[in-house]
């Protein structure tokens, strides 16, 4: 026999190494090898990092392969909420080995294919905020939106929840679909990590023991599986099923199923629903449901801008709130009933009534304001709960109602009705803790306070009976539900300059440390003001009473029944003063309109406060001093106290031309000087024209009347004597 030069010397090398490491066949197991004795740890793989493209590298880098990118805001609420989802995502199928994707096995000690090189898919982000001329080109109107990219062109786009089990399904399709037969019958379940807690090291030390059994489990098994020897390949139906009995749980192996759809649960579907007279009716007006409806007009420039967020909406809205949509092109009658003043118009339902919603139409304050519809039922809190709640970063203002077991049913009844028009601006909670009664020394319930920047405010009533009346407390809470220094911005520019004097501060964000304080200095001197005003109101009622008092003891001495009784009878109120807000504006963002109505440059004059009264269209941006009003308390409170006196120390300027403020100043002065103007006018018009009647009459010819006529006059003239 003839032998290759390879197996004489494998014939070789296996005689020298002899018998004696040889396990007897008789023991029924395979050769023990040096790898059995002693495995080797390989150290997990790295995972790659999502990318965060950018406008100079976008095109270059999708333009091979399959990319899934994420259009997102870095200040959109639910981008951040869905941030977690698509990190777990990424990073589940770029560490995960591809199973069944066709290829051959990979040889001894070689790592095997990778998911992105048996697919050729790649996942990235872009910040749509920096980059947003590049997402309009990608018709990224909405946050967050998920596109796959084949070649550098738009091959298929994510129209579902930023929820881990539809991602998941949704790569599972699509990769099916690269690779089709490359996929697993079973779809896996990704865990998405939640905040972590502080723990102590005994918590750590269990959260840390089944990573540890995890890792020491073969490929493939989880911990318990590890603990459980595998049942042969011949096992008979009693042992399968001994298996399934012993098994963990279904939940646990499979994927979870589809859940059904709830009858009860609102927009089921996830989309808008179009709305004619008979289901609005049905639906909205005669049924206790919430619903957020747009009224539009296909033909409307600003409602089809506003469409894809509204289709958004109604994603984002699956399982929470009812999303719809009129048009009032069709549903003509409707959308006069309603009332409407202009395109798009969206209303609020609960209860057959409605509230307007007036804030920005972007996908991010619509979803605020949807969320905030549903969770403004009164909730009921306790110390510790409320503690959390006012203590929180974010807290601005909240409403808390006092109550005990003696507050009646018609108490809750109006407390529920005013939560219809709280949606979007401050919540309201309820209690009957006494720790908290003690806090804020409420002596009597139902007692209704406001809580804005740690500050609270009590709502004033004479008789229990008060806090049902609907419109005041409305009123009442209107006035203070905004922060004490709000920002003034688009959406609430209305509410905060109407008819009011407000103390505007005029800031560059850039200048981060000047910011800072100016804020501070403005909430301070809007502080401080709040405190004078309540004093000034207080000695006011004081000194109302001392005189009613008074007159009653007078009337009592002179035993003048009638002047006892109308002195009793006498409503003690404190006069009405001019309502005063503060509120600060981003000058560098508004340049322009400060530029325009004030004559100030934001980026010259970083700091400068203004105090504006809306109603009349003046403005001060002066001291006493003649010097600019600076950031500084007693500078804003010595100026304000100038301007409120009657008449003002401080001239103003106006913010609009001539004409318009003659008028502007006529309709805020009162009816009678308004027709008193008025009357002025027709009078010297009348005048004017009477005037003119008679030169027509006199000067228009000579009358020459028989043989009188000129020779008379000329006589007349002459001195002529007359007979």
């Amino acid at each position: 026999m003839r032998f290759g030069a390879l197996k004489l010397l494998l014939a070789s090398l296996a005689f020298s190494t002899g018998y004696s490491s040889a396990v007897p066949a008789s023991d029924g197991l395979a050769p023990r090898t040096p790898q059995d004795a002693a495995p080797a740890e390989t150290a997990p793989p790295e995972i790659p990092e999502i990318p965060e493209l950018t406008a100079l590298n976008f095109r270059s880098t999708i333009e091979k392969g399959y990319w899934f990118v994420k259009g997102y805001s870095p200040t959109c609420p639910h981008c951040r909420r869905a941030a977690p989802v698509w990190k777990a995502l990424g990073e589940h199928y770029l560490k995960t080995p591809p199973p069944n994707a066709g290829l051959s096995a990979p040889k001894d000690n070689a790592a095997g294919p990778s998911f992105t090189e048996v697919y050729d898919f790649h996942f990235a982000d872009l910040n749509c905020l920096a980059y947003g001329d590049l997402c309009s080109e990608l018709k990224i109107e909405a946050w967050p939106k998920f596109i796959i990219f084949k070649d550098g062109e738009e091959w298929d786009v994510y129209k579902h929840r930023a929820e881990i089990t539809a991602m998941t399904q949704y790569m599972e399709e699509t990769l099916d679909k690269i690779k089709p037969g490359s996929r697993p019958d079973e779809m896996p379940i990704i865990p998405v990590p939640k905040k972590k807690k502080s723990t102590t090291p005994k918590e750590e030390s269990k959260e840390e023991t089944p990573k540890k059994e995890a890792a020491a489990a073969p490929k493939g098994e989880s911990p318990k599986d590890a603990d459980v020897d595998k049942k042969p390949a011949n096992a008979d139906k009693k042992d399968t099923d001994a298996d399934k009995k012993l098994a963990p749980k279904a939940e646990e192996q499979k994927p979870p199923a589809k859940p059904k759809l709830d009858q009860d649960r609102p927009n089921k579907l996830g989309q808008s629903v179009n709305l004619d007279s008979d289901s609005f009716q049905k639906r909205v007006m005669h049924s206790r449901d919430k619903w957020f409806i747009k009224f539009y007009a296909p033909w409307c420039g600003h409602c089809q801008a506003m469409a894809p967020a509204w289709f958004e909406l109604g994603r984002e809205m699956e399982g929470k709130l009812n999303i719809g949509e009129v048009n009032c092109d069709i549903e003509k009658n409707l959308c006069k009933t309603i009332g409407l003043r202009g395109y798009p118009t969206i209303y609020y339902f609960q209860n057959g009534e409605k509230v307007e919603y007036d804030g920005l139409r972007g996908v991010g304050d619509l979803v605020d304001f949807a969320n905030q519809a549903v969770n403004s039922a009164v909730k009921d809190v306790d110390a510790e709960s409320w503690n959390e709640i006012a203590k929180a970063e974010n807290f601005e203002v909240a409403f808390l109602y006092f109550y005990d077991v003696a507050t009646t049913s018609e108490d809750f009844a109006a407390l529920d009705r005013l939560t219809l028009n709280l949606v979007g601006h401050a919540p309201l909670y309820k209690t009957q803790d006494d720790e908290l009664a003690k806090k804020y020394k409420v002596y009597s319930r139902p007692k209704l306070m406001v809580l804005r920047d740690k500050k609270p405010t009590f709502y004033k009533v004479l008789a229990p009976q008060d806090i049902r009346h609907y419109d005041k407390v409305l009123n009442w809470m209107k006035s203070v539900w905004l922060p004490i220094v709000p920002e003034l911005s688009a959406a609430n520019s209305h509410e905060i300059m109407n008819r009011r004097y407000v103390v505007l501060g005029i800031l560059d964000r850039r200048r981060q440390d000047d910011f800072i304080r100016a804020k501070k200095e403005l909430k301070e001197a809007a502080l401080e003001f709040m405190e004078q005003r309540e004093t000034e109101e207080k000695n006011e009622r004081k000194e109302l009473r001392d005189k009613k008092q008074l007159r009653i003891e007078e009337a009592e001495d002179k035993n003048d029944e009638r002047a006892l009784k109308a002195a009793k009878n006498q409503r003690i109120q404190v006069s009405e003063k001019k309502e005063v807000v503060f509120a600060w504006v981003d000058g560098i963002f508004w340049e322009r309109w400060i530029r325009s109505t004030y004559g100030i440059d934001p980026k010259e004059e970083h700091e400068r406060i203004i105090i504006n009264d809306e109603a009349t269209k003046r403005y001060w941006d002066i001291t006493v001093d003649n010097g600019p009003i600076t950031a500084s308390r007693s500078r804003i409170l010595e100026t304000l106290k100038a301007v409120l006196s009657s008449p003002p120390k401080i001239v103003p300027k106006s913010s609009t031309g001539r004409m318009e403020s003659a008028y502007i100043f006529l309709t805020n002065s009162g009816t009678k000087i308004l027709w008193g103007f008025v009357g002025t006018f027709a009078l010297l018009a009348l005048a004017f024209w009477g005037r003119g009647r008679i030169r027509r009459r006199a000067a228009g010819y000579f009358r020459l009347d028989g043989k009188e006529g000129l020779t008379s006059m000329l006589s007349g003239v002459a001195g002529g004597k007359k007979d």
